[in-house]
């Protein structure tokens, strides 16, 4: 049976990305470093494209985080773009390249509606603008037996444990401190709960697996 799981870096003091995100900077001021554990793995490298790379505790973490996907709901701020309207004379293709490392159906949600924008390994990325419920539906039906994957961002994240639609929630742990930014657990309130699940303990990182209720 197919599973709902959330996968993002996080934080010591919760937030999944800094202050001042822009379209220049994504991640925010900071942000950058809740990653900095993955660039160099063999696991990141492959699904951008790229040979080489180191193995470490991370690893199997990292591999077992892109298995079993047959579909992904993301933010609109997690795609790229900024908010408001789509620009109709050049809309931007996001934060991802010509090769985003998806290879599956991608479902953002955004309040403005836009054609389907295909690559062709594999990713689609479908512009949903009428809730988290249709954006969900339609990754159910795209993923058949597989899972469905929420990369972020927080608001995303947070409504759907918020729903109670999320099944499994990896957080990558990072020991920095942001200050501000983008938090996870926001507005989630008391009502979830977490049975943990696997800690793993990596080189600048600890991977913590929980089973939501």
């Amino acid at each position: 049976m197919s599973m709902v799981r959330a996968n993002i870096a996080i934080s010591l003091d919760g937030f999944i990305a800094g202050p001042n995100q822009s379209e220049e900077n994504g991640l925010g001021e900071g942000g950058e470093a809740l990653h900095e554990w993955a660039f160099p793995l063999a696991a990141f490298q492959e699904v951008h494209g790229r040979e080489g790379g180191e193995e470490n505790a991370s690893s199997q973490v990292l591999e077992e985080s892109f298995a079993n996907v047959g579909a992904r709901v993301m933010g609109r701020n997690m795609f790229g773009g900024g908010p408001g309207p789509w620009d109709e004379h050049d809309p931007w293709n996001g934060w991802w390249g010509d090769e985003p490392p998806f290879s599956t159906p991608v479902y953002v949600l955004t309040h403005h509606e836009r054609e389907p924008l295909e690559f062709e390994n594999g990713t689609v990325f479908h512009f949903v603008t009428d809730g988290i419920e249709s954006a969900l539906e339609q990754a159910r039906a795209a993923a058949g037996e597989e899972d469905i994957h929420l990369p972020g961002g927080a608001e995303t994240i947070n409504e759907y444990l918020a729903a109670g639609e999320v099944d499994e929630l990896l957080l990558h742990v990072v020991p920095v401190l942001l200050g501000d930014g983008a938090r996870l657990f926001e507005g989630v309130g008391p009502d979830v709960a977490l049975e943990q699940l696997q800690a793993v303990e990596a080189p600048g990182v600890t991977h913590v697996k929980y089973r939501v209720g």
